[in-house]
């Protein structure tokens, strides 16, 4: 293998290396992306509770992290009465930043 493309490999991966925390963490984007502020923005749909309201109710339970996957396996789920499609739909690991974001106040 030539000297640039090492280079260029151990470059790519000290980057990914780098950007990991940065992806793994949710933000108001990823909420948007997903569709969250059709029901949960800052008119909520029906009886959808808004993010702030949400993240008020999580803020007692923040650091928990056996509350996270909690609250991760309750949204991926659904309700018996109430299913909501949009969050059965979600993968794990985007459920999961999500309700972390939730966690930590939605900002």
């Amino acid at each position: 293998m030539k000297h640039h493309t090492v280079t260029r490999w151990v470059s790519i991966g000290l980057a990914a290396l780098l950007l990991a925390p940065l992806a793994s963490q949710a933000n108001s984007s990823l909420a948007v992306e997903m569709g969250c502020y059709n029901c949960h923005g800052a008119y909520p749909r029906g009886d959808a509770p808004g993010f702030e309201r949400l993240s008020a109710k999580y803020a007692q339970r923040r650091g928990d992290a056996a509350a996270e996957q909690h609250v991760v396996e309750e949204l991926l789920r659904g309700e018996p009465l109430q299913r909501i499609p949009v969050h059965e739909h979600l993968s794990p690991e985007t459920a999961q930043r999500l309700v972390h974001w939730l966690f930590e106040g939605a900002k």
